[in-house]
């Protein structure tokens, strides 16, 4: 093509039409005509392929057209249109912003300018380009709707502003998703529900969110922010700083990665340095160290689950069993997953005798996960449980589980001789009463403890029924006398009022 005639082409269509009708050139109007005829024909086969919905071929034959007469308006709104079918919405933007450059009045333009502005998550210039559309022409229900959709997601984007600040993380999720359906394209509320997300732990869908973005971008700073964040909150926090140093070398002044990669390296080295201390058994300095980690970030449900775990199992050493529970249930609290935790508490409601909690504890846990040890501490817990809910013949006579055959023997002597009824024979019928019932629970317990079959299966939890134990019938005058050598052994003598003394005969 003619230098000379190409700089002409460049021109509006208005001004070549009339430069086309003053050319003295005979053969100039027909040059042009003949130029203007191959852009139309290119723009047809680009409207044949648009149609076909082969937008890579439409988009082919547009930039011919645009080749042939660069200063067509119409040749860059189709162009654009093709470009947003094919999701490429900043291209797009470009080419509706020369169609309405090249020719203010171009509606159609202006209207795909509008989309995509706010495909972009730009709404407050799509309402700008909508309001152009209306102005030119007023009735245009495209326009019209698109303007109200585009003032819909400022109003999602305020309340999602107002939200996060709340911590009201799932309203956020909300306004953006509904944002999103008209603002597919901006990266902006795509982070934003992507950061939500890890904060509400639904961590594979932020980290989803997050990798398709950087599949596109691979240095956007958001999204390499988003997946440091996920890994972090999973309690990945070496690789999680990882991704917060990307970050921070794509955009130096990311605050929200600042503080996070510093969060996560003040957390990783508190928690290690407790778990130091307690390998070396400085069990008071693993309990500050894990305090002041658990102070560091209070959104890191699963690194504090394991930080209140560990200082359970501190507490636990230091026989502060009751704290101890209290951090394993704060643990569970945060994570209802974590074994650990709940095998830590069992284990401390079995060393405080709180059988029923344990034996819940080691369900949960077998439930979950049914390996033979986890049986074999569920069977052990609902054994103690099952003793727990008998009498108590240890504690009846008032001798530790490991006692001897004489300290049950003198055990017996001084519980006999406090609980016998001739003792209590000036008391009131209910103290009499009260009385003899200890005095026949204290002969069941000597009648048990100091026969060493008997005693077994009592400390191994069998019913004592069996094997002729039936203990409804039981005398336990029978038991005393036998003990102090027999009828006539002793007697109780009142020495005062309200007190007694006994002698032997």
């Amino acid at each position: 093509m003619d230098f000379t005639l190409e700089l002409f082409l460049m021109q509006p269509c208005s001004v070549l039409a009339a430069a086309m009708l003053d050319s003295k050139d005979p053969l100039f109007p027909r040059l042009v005509s003949q130029v203007f005829r191959e852009a139309e024909t290119f723009k047809e086969q680009g409207n044949a392929y648009y149609a076909k919905k082969d937008y890579n071929e439409a988009y082919n034959y547009y930039t011919k057209a645009i080749d042939m007469c660069p200063k067509n308006a119409s040749y860059y709104g189709n162009r654009a249109a093709t470009l947003m079918m094919l999701g490429r919405f900043r291209e797009a933007l470009g080419d509706a912003q020369q169609s309405v450059r090249l020719d203010d009045s171009f509606v159609r333009g202006h209207l795909r300018e509008g989309k995509c502005h706010l495909s972009l998550g730009n709404a407050m210039a799509a309402c700008r380009s909508f309001q152009r559309a209306l102005e030119l022409d007023h009735k245009n229900a495209q326009a019209q709707q698109e303007f109200k959709n585009a003032n819909a997601v400022m109003e999602y984007e305020k309340i999602a502003e107002t939200d996060f600040e709340k911590r009201d993380f799932r309203k956020v999720v909300f306004c953006m998703d509904r944002a999103l359906e008209f603002a597919p394209a901006c990266h902006r509320f795509k982070i934003l529900k992507a950061e939500c997300l890890a904060m509400l732990g639904r961590y594979p869908e932020a980290q989803s969110v997050a990798s398709d973005i950087l599949r596109m971008d691979s240095t956007n700073a958001d999204a390499l922010y988003v997946r440091g964040l996920c890994l972090y909150y999973e309690d990945c926090i070496e690789k999680a700083v990882q991704f917060f140093v990307q970050a921070l070398r794509m955009a130096p002044d990311h605050e929200k990665a600042c503080i996070a990669c510093r969060n996560a390296k003040a957390l990783k080295a508190k928690k290690e340095d407790g778990n130091k201390a307690f390998k070396e058994g400085n069990y008071k300095l693993a309990y500050e160290l894990y305090t002041e980690a658990l102070g560091i970030d209070p959104n890191n449900i699963k690194t504090n689950a394991k930080l209140y775990c560990n200082r359970g199992t501190v507490n636990s050493k230091l026989r502060k069993l009751d704290d101890a529970i209290e951090d394993c249930t704060n643990a569970v609290k945060l994570d209802d997953t974590y074994i650990k935790a709940y095998l830590r508490r069992a284990q401390c409601y079995m060393d405080t005798e709180q059988y029923e909690e344990a034996v819940r504890d080691y369900e949960k846990v077998y439930q979950t996960e049914k390996t033979k040890e986890h049986k074999q501490l569920l069977k052990n817990a609902q054994l103690e449980l099952k003793k727990s809910k008998r009498k108590d013949y240890y504690k009846i006579l008032g001798v530790d589980k490991n006692a001897s055959e004489d300290e049950i023997k003198k055990a017996y002597r001084k519980r006999a001789l406090m609980h016998h009824p001739d003792r209590h024979s000036g008391a009131s019928a209910e103290v009499q009463k009260e009385e003899e019932k200890k005095f026949k629970e204290v002969g069941e317990a000597f009648t048990i403890l100091s026969d060493p079959k008997k005693k077994t299966r009592y400390d191994s939890g069998q019913d004592l029924d069996e094997e002729g134990m039936n203990m409804g019938d039981f005398d336990p005058n029978n038991i005393f006398k036998a003990f102090f050598g027999g009828p006539g052994g002793f007697s109780f003598e009142a020495s005062g009022p309200g007190s007694f003394f006994f002698q032997f005969g």
